[in-house]
Parts: C-alpha cells; structure tokens; sequence
C-alpha cells in the first residue's frame, strides 16, 4: 500500500494538486457559508417568567450584550429582539438577579429570572402593610419560593429549615402528622409560648395546615422587637409573615406540580438480636428460662417498606385590567414508614381581587379549606388503662414514637402469637404488633378560613382598609379497641371492647380597620405611615367521652351508649369551652430623607382578657434609624460597593400565650358526696388563685445591624447583632396559706436575657451564559441566661427542667440557676468504676467515691456533690446552601449543622446496662459498657457531645426550554433528604432532638424512627 502510495505521488503530482485544491476550496466555501449564517441577524422572541411562581415579568430590559440592542417584555412577558446566533442577551428587571442566555440556533426563548432579596429596591412585607427595603431600620429576612427546601414539605415552616439565621426549626422524625418546634433567637418564656406569631394573608395566628407549598410566594420572618412590636403582646417569639400567591392580569394560566416520595428507615438503635440474645443465654448471661420460642422481627412487622406518598395540585389563575384570581386545589396521601401511620388530605384555596371607581376602590378575598384523614395508631404514646381512662393524644405525643421502645427493648424471643394463631399479651409488658392489627385511632379534621379586605383611596396616597377573617378548625378522634385487644384482654371486670371519641372546635374571629399613607414628596421625602385598631377574638370548645364493654365489634366508637360499661358506672365523659380577647390600638411611621436616611417609629396598645384586672391594658413600641452609605457622594468612587446600609432598633413586645382564666378564680369539681336524702351530689370549690396583677412579660430588645452587597451583586448579605431581656416572667409559684385558698398562684416573676450574633451572607462565585453558582450561608450563635426568677415576694433558687424518665426515679436532667445560662445539665460526674464494676463519681473536692459516700441532695445546695456537667443549647447555628446552573440542569446541595453542645443519650442510660436484662439491651451492654455492673445512674458518663454536620438535601433538575406557546414551562426534578451525617453522637439523629424551650437535647427513647427520603417531581405550565 505504503509503494502504491509513493508512485502516485511521483507519477501525478499535478493531478494531486488538482484533488487537493478542490478540497480546500470546498472547505473555505463551507466555512464563508456557516460564517455566514452566524452572522445573519435574526429576530428571537420569547418570554420571561419569575421562578417564584411562574408569572410573567412585565417591563423586563432585554439586551444584546456588548452592543446598543435592546427591548423590553410587554404586559404578558413577551420580547421580540433582533440578534445573531453567536449573541448573548443580557436580561435585567428590578429586584431580580440578571440572567444571560446564549441565542444559539434557538428561535424563541424561554428566561426565568430568580428574585433577588438582598436588593435595596425590593418590596418586602412588613406588619400591616409594605415598604421598600432600603427603608426597613429592624432585622428581617424574606424567603421567596425559589429558595425554598425542595423536599416534600409537611409543614410551611419545614421550607425555612437552616434558611433563616436565629430560626431554628426542629423536626422529631418521619412522623407525618408531627408538627416542628419553631423558635427564633432562643428562649423567652418559662411558661408562656417561645414559639413565633404566623400571619398568613394579614390573618393573625393562621392555620399552617392551610398551606401548600406551591401556593406560598414568600415568607417573611421579623426577627427583632423593632420588627415584630406592631403586632404588641402576640410578638415576643418574633413574628412570621406568610405571602400566598396572587393572579396577574394576562391569560388564563394552568399550572400542575405533583411528586412521588418513598421514606427508608435509617440509623436504628443497635440492640441485640434473637440470635445475640439466645447466645447471652447460652453464655449465662440471661436465665435459660428467658429463651420464650418465638423468632418474629417485629420490626419488619411494624414497618411499611412499600410506603409511596403522592403530592397532585393544580392552580389557575389570571385576570384583566381591573381584576384577576387564582385558586388552587390539591391532594397529598402521606404514607410512613411506620405502618396504620399516615394522612390523607385535600384542600381547595381560591383568591380574587377588584377594582372600581377609578381604581380607588381595591376588594381582596381570600378562601382556603382542608379536610384531613389521618391514621394516628401507628405514631403515637396513646396511654389506655384497662378501665378505659386515657388522654386525648397531644402534641408532644405525636412526636414520640408510639411502640417503637417496646419494639426494640421487648425480649426478642417472646412470640407475638400464641399456636392457635390469636395474639400472645404478656401480663407485665404489652404486644405493639397486636395494637396495629386490633385498635384503631383515626382523626377526622376539616380547617377552613374565610378573609376579606376592602379599601378605598380617599386622596392621592391616602388609602382606607377594612380586613376581617374567620378561622374554624374542628376535628373529631376516634378511638377503638376490639374484643380481642389486649385492653380487652387486661381488663378485670371482663369488660371487652374500648371506644372513646374527642371533638374539638376552634374558632378565631379577627377584625382590623386601617388607613395608610404612602407618598414621596419632591423625589427626596418619602412618607410611609399606617394607623388602625385590631380586634381579635378565639373560642375552644371540646367534648368526650368514652365507653367500654361492648358484645362485638360491630359499632366500633361509633355507638358508644351500647357499651356495658355506661350501666356498671365505668363509663366517662367530659367538655370545656372558653374563650379570650384581644383589642389593640397600633400606629407605624417610616420617613425616609433622599433614599440616605430613614427612621422609624412604632406604637401600640393592647388590652387582653387573659390579665387581671389590675393590668389589663400595656403599650408596646419601637423606634429605628438607618443610614443607606452607598448613597452618599464620597462613596460614589467606591466602585465595588453597590449598596451599604447600617441600622439600629430598639423594640418593645408582649407575651399573652397562656391558658384562658389564669387571674381569676375558677370552679373546680371535687368528689361525690351523698347527701341526708340518699342522693349522691357534685361538690364545687374554687381551683385556682385569683392574681388582679398577673400581666405579661415584656421583651425589650436591641439591634445593630449591617446590609450590603459588593462586587456589582455577586456578594451580599447581612450582620446582626442583639440583646433582648424578657421581664416580668410568667409562672407557677407556692402562695402563702392563709391567705389564699390554693398552694400555688400564677403571677410574674423573674428575668431572661440572652445576646447573639446572625450573619447571612449570599455569594454568586460564577456566572456567565452557560454557568451560575450561588452559594448561601447562614450562621448564627446566641447565648441565652436566666437572670433572676425571684422576687420579694416569690423566692427560688434555681428550676428544674427535663424529666429523664425511664426505669427507676433519676429526676429531672437540667436545672437553671438564677444568673446561670439556660440548658444547663446538672448531675454527678464520673470518676470511673471499681473492680467489681461500680459506679465511681467525683465528689465536690474533687475525690472519686463510690455512689454510698456520695451525696447527691437535690435541696441542700451547700453540701450536695452534685454539680454542672454540660450544657445543651447549641452555641452555633451553620447552613450551606449551594446551587449550580448550567444550561437547562440545576443541582441544589444543602447542608445544615448545629455545635458545641451536649446531648443526654437516655437509650444509652437504659439500655446499654446489663441491670435492664431479661429486657433486650444494646449491645454497647457487653462492649462500650462491658465494665459496667451496677444500677442505673444519670450522670456526665451519658453526656455526648451532639456536634453534627447533615448533608440534608441534594435536588438535580432539568428545565426543559421548549419552543411551544402552549407549555409555559416543564421541570423535572429528583430530591434526596437525609443523605449523610458526620458527627460522634451516637444516639438517634442528633438533628431529630428538640434544640427548642427550656428543656432541650435529651434524646427521647421511643422517639419516631429516622428516615431517608427520596423524591420525584414534575412542574408544569400551560
């Protein structure tokens, strides 16, 4: 070949010139035509829509990039614009991040642009209206719908999680009819709520259940006295500010969200299997006669692996020049791990707003229901007693694990079924795989609210508002144990069968008329100022009753009157209802000076039924300066800085977060006594002490603050700085006898303080057309102390917190001492053990003794060992949330942790000693705690450092750009939650412990199981 080749190169060179020179010229032909057509102009269309929810963005400048091209998007998003394929267009809009986006070969653009809530010149909800953020003196974070979680929320204030520095929201687990903790800045009630104040739409103390996802385009947490004191004595855990979606004058839009969502168990407790247990036994470590037969895995019989939960919602919406709509409807079957766990829910939420008279006439309607099916048996503590006396399941229930304890400490070789098949109940312990096939315990529950506003422009600027709303929320338990249940079973008198049901009835009734002046005067003077009167009022009500003693189960709890039990005198009853009030007088001005300086000021004044009639009115306020540095002239040369704003505040709020009635005296029944007649009576006598003093706590606070952004947007963020002391605490103290009547009064007393440092900072490291990474972080620290809880009437020295519960009396795990920090563990500390396996713990001179020479007095502080041996606040808060774009795919990683605290492992306390056989135990029982022999102890020994970093979520998605007038936009997305923990902790997830209240960190031993979650989604629009 290679000579073949050689002689036709000798043999024809000219003739392979030829060939030659055809080729190049053929190539530089087709070169000169695709350099052609790259430089043909050609005219892109599109349209630009907000990712927030999807609406299109009026008024958006479209430009060629390096060149004097440019347009503008029209009423419903469009563009036209003349560009070469080569070209990169440049698309910017007020208070939205710039977005480039190559032309390339496309003829008509798709462009969602991302809001930016760092931008001086957004619009932000305030208390009671709006202002422009360079006006806003306080601390406050908004949150849009973009920058939400992208897991599948169950609660709104799950979507805040680790995105707003100082909040913190603690979930318990995979419970899906568990609500989270919310608290923000720490702790400032003994008694009284620390959780925030929820406004959703201007409805004061709104229904999370009412809220979908889809439906919210933003949330605005006020942080800060200043921020939250227009709202007065509801305001002292902070306030949040929910923002439902609104149509947009345009065509009618349709758009669809639905996902998929499996939970996997994850991290569970380590104890002995029936193979380990029956080789203790064989060891002697456990009696022979322990060894019962069975082999069940009752944990595979208490699980779903084959749980899939379903999201489907569908929104329209639209409008034309003087009216638009949206409304909503959706479906959401949540399936748990947990197996007769779950909720099956639907809602409808619908909005419309007008204009008349010119435009000066605005209406605003605003309706939301949900009905909720949820399965309650399979994930809660629901206590029933043989009698059939049990409580209505709570909240804090909820967040426990139901039979999980059992599942894993129960002796694994005790049968679940006897041989004849029915179920096996073992008089000392109970059987939780029975309980899910023989009982049943459901809610029924159905929310609705109902809101309204009409206002009405009197002059130019000068606006009048009339709000009112109306909350229901009722719901109705049912509980049922059959014949052949082991309440049936346990039960004495023969008495089978159980049912019990619980109503509950809510309603809220708000009324707040407002008139409002918003004007800038000469382009310098800007005037923004509210006055108006709120009226609230709430009404609960309950009923119940329960029965037993039933001859089948035919009627379940639905017939309760048939029950043998109502005759024999077994049966029970009860109901409540109260009510409350709440009248407040509220005034906000904010003047701004050139767009540099602005102040403001705020007053309110409050009455409240639940106060005595000594205090039944108090004034709360605030006031704030701001100083916007970019503005000024000397820092025009400073190119990299875009904008620089310095505030400080001082604000003043109430708590009135507390029981119905608590300064008046109440009846209360005593026993039944027969009387000279032979009939047997009620007796009544009063059940609490009247306080005409009791008032509410009072939070003063102070902020300094710093927001910027540099490097022409690609660095923002936010500093803050407070103190905040909460006076006049609300609790329970010993009253002298005589002269009251009762052993203990409600009353005010005492003092908490804490200081914290929160810093957001926003980072776009790269964008350009192809590529853009922004990266969050969020961090925060705060330092929470108890500065006095006596006075010279009521004294006490410290208070305890944080029952340790379990097997024998180990008493309450934290005590706060006055001027001591809040969280403080106090207990023994550990010196090691003896030979023979005993406890040694450290005296307070410091010796090692055994627990016989120690003294562990919990009243004699002066000669008691006992000590502080940790703290369980967390001192750091810490976020990361990264998100990277390139082209059509976005990729979202998110990671959360919490540092330098303590947590107290109560599983490791119960179950990693051999003490607790013939009960299963961890195996940490023969290796971690090999040495141990010896009863239980509370002491530092189970103290874990709760540090933790959690790799929380990580979502990849693709938005599909199609060149389709009909289909707006199309995204898919996968979503893993709970990906990975790094931490020392060896409890459950330290991220599922309560970081909130007074109490915090102690790992709760029949906590929920954890989870892992994975997602499917689809968005679309039309």
């Amino acid at each position: 070949m290679m000579n073949t080749l050689h002689d036709l190169l000798c043999s024809r060179p000219r003739s392979l010139y030829r060939l030659l020179s055809s080729v190049c010229m053929t190539m530089l032909f087709l070169l000169g035509s695709s350099t052609m057509a790259q430089a043909q102009s050609k005219t892109v269309t599109g349209v630009v829509t907000s990712a927030t929810d999807q609406t299109p963005l009026v008024g958006v400048t479209v430009r060629v990039k390096g060149s004097q091209t440019a347009a503008t998007t029209d009423d419903n998003g469009q563009f036209s614009i003349e560009a070469l394929a080569t070209d990169v267009l440049q698309f910017d809009y007020i208070s939205y991040l710039p977005e480039e986006v190559k032309v390339g070969t496309s003829a008509r653009l798709q462009v969602v642009m991302r809001s930016d809530t760092r931008s001086m010149d957004e619009v932000v909800v305030v208390g009671f209206g709006t202002a422009r953020k360079s006006e806003i003196t306080a601390a406050s974070t908004t949150v849009k719908a973009e920058d939400f979680r992208q897991s599948a929320a169950r609660n709104a204030m799950d979507l805040l999680q680790g995105k707003v520095a100082g909040l913190q929201v603690t979930r318990s687990g995979g419970n899906p009819n568990s609500s989270p903790r919310v608290q923000l800045r720490g702790a400032t009630s003994i008694s009284g709520t620390n959780s925030p104040l929820v406004v959703i739409d201007g409805i004061p103390g709104g229904n999370l259940d009412l809220l979908q996802q889809e439906d919210i385009e933003s949330i605005t947490v006020l942080k800060d006295g200043s921020a939250a004191a227009i709202y007065g004595t509801q305001a002292n855990g902070g306030v949040i500010l929910v923002t439902t979606k609104k149509g947009t004058p345009g065509e009618t839009r349709f758009d669809y969200a639905t996902y998929l969502s499996k939970d996997v168990l994850q991290r569970q407790p380590k104890f002995l299997s029936t193979d380990q247990f029956r080789q203790k036994i064989a060891e002697g470590v456990i009696p022979e006669s322990q060894d019962r037969g069975g082999n069940d895995d009752v944990i595979r019989e208490m699980t779903d692996r084959s749980n899939l939960s379903q999201y489907h919602t569908l929104a329209i919406s639209g409008g034309g020049e003087n009216n638009n709509f949206r409304a909503s409807t959706y479906y959401r079957d949540l399936q748990s791990v947990a197996r007769e766990n779950g909720r099956k829910e639907y809602g409808v939420r619908a909005n419309f707003n007008g204009k008349g008279l010119n435009n000066r006439l605005t209406t605003q309607v605003d309706f939301a229901t949900n009905f909720n099916n949820a399965n309650l048996l399979g994930g809660g503590n629901l206590q029933v007693t043989s009698e059939g006396a049990g409580e209505t399941l709570s909240e804090t229930d909820l967040r426990s694990g139901g039979p999980w304890e059992w599942a894993y400490s129960r002796n694994p070789t005790v049968p679940l079924r006897n041989p004849d098949g029915s179920w096996f109940y073992d008089p000392n312990t109970t059987n939780g795989v029975a309980k899910l096939h023989e009982e049943t315990f459901r809610r029924q529950q159905q929310t609705t609210t109902i809101a309204g506003t009409v206002g009405y422009e009197i002059i130019d600027d000068l606006k009048f508002n009339v709000f009112g709303s109306v909350q229901r929320n009722s719901l109705t338990d049912g509980y049922y144990a059959k014949t052949t249940s082991e309440p049936s079973f346990k039960n004495e008198r023969g008495l089978n069968g159980l049912a019990r049901q619980n109503t509950f009835l809510q309603m809220k009734y708000a009324f707040e008329p407002t008139i409002s002046f918003n004007r800038m005067i000469n382009d310098v003077h800007s005037i923004n100022a509210v006055a108006g009167y709120s009226y609230r009022y709430d009404v609960n009500q309950g009923f119940n009753a329960q029965n037993l003693g039933f001859m089948n189960d035919n009627f379940q709890e639905n017939n309760l009157e048939t029950g043998d039990g109502l005759v024999q005198g077994f049966a029970g009853m009860g109901s409540f209802k109260n009510d409350n009030k709440i009248i407040g007088f509220l005034g906000r001005m904010i003047y701004s000076y050139n767009g540099k300086y602005t102040i403001q000021g705020t007053f309110r004044r409050d009455g409240s039924t639940r106060f005595g009639a000594n205090n039944k009115w108090g004034n709360f306020g605030s006031v704030g300066a701001s100083w916007n540095m970019a503005a000024e002239d000397f820092m025009q040369d400073v190119t990299f800085v875009d904008d620089l704003k310095l505030r400080a505040s001082y604000g003043v709020t109430g708590n009135q977060d507390i029981g119905n009635y608590m300064s008046l005296v109440t009846l209360t029944t005593g026993n039944n006594y027969i009387y000279p007649d032979g009939f047997w009576r009620q007796t009544y006598g009063p059940g609490r002490n009247p306080n005409p003093d009791l008032r509410w706590e009072t939070k003063s606070e102070y902020n300094a603050g710093v927001d910027f952004m540099l490097l022409g947007g690609r660095l923002g963020g936010a500093i803050d700085v407070y103190r905040r002391v909460t006076k006049d605490l609300l609790g329970t103290y010993t009253s002298q006898q005589p002269s009251f009547v009762r052993e203990s009064i409600f009353t005010n007393v005492g003092q908490i303080s804490s200081n914290g440092v929160e810093v957001s900072v926003n980072a776009i490291p790269v964008r350009n057309e192809n590529v853009t990474w922004s990266v969050d972080v969020v961090a925060s620290t705060n330092r929470n102390r108890l500065d006095s809880f006596s006075d010279d009437t009521y004294k006490a020295n410290y208070r305890d917190f944080g029952s340790i519960g379990g097997f024998g009396a180990l008493g309450d795990a934290i005590r706060t001492f006055e001027g001591s920090r809040l969280g403080q563990f106090y207990g023994k500390r550990f010196a090691g053990f003896t030979d023979e396996g005993k406890w040694l713990f450290y005296n307070k001179e410091g010796e090692a003794v055994p627990y016989a020479e120690f003294n562990d007095n919990r009243i004699d502080l002066e000669n008691t060992d006992l000590t502080v041996i940790g703290n369980a606040i967390p001192k750091y808060y810490l976020s990361l949330n990264s998100v990277v774009t390139y082209k059509n795919f976005d990729l979202r990683t998110f990671f959360r942790g919490r540092f330098g605290y303590d947590i107290l492992n109560t599983m490791q306390l119960n179950y990693g000693n051999r003490v607790t056989l013939p009960n299963n135990v961890l195996e940490d029982a023969f290796t971690r705690h090999a040495q141990l022999n010896d009863a239980l102890m509370y002491s530092d020994y189970y103290l874990e450092s709760g540090s933790h970093l959690k790799l929380d979520e990580v979502t990849l998605g693709y938005t599909f750009k199609l060149n389709n007038e009909r289909i707006r936009n199309l995204r898919v997305y996968m979503t893993g939650t709970n990906l990975a923990l790094f931490t020392k902790y060896t409890g459950n997830d330290p991220d599922f412990i309560a970081d909130t209240g007074l109490d915090p960190s102690i790992d709760n031993r029949s906590i929920f199981p954890n989870t892992r979650s994975f997602l499917f989604g689809l968005n679309i629009g039309f």
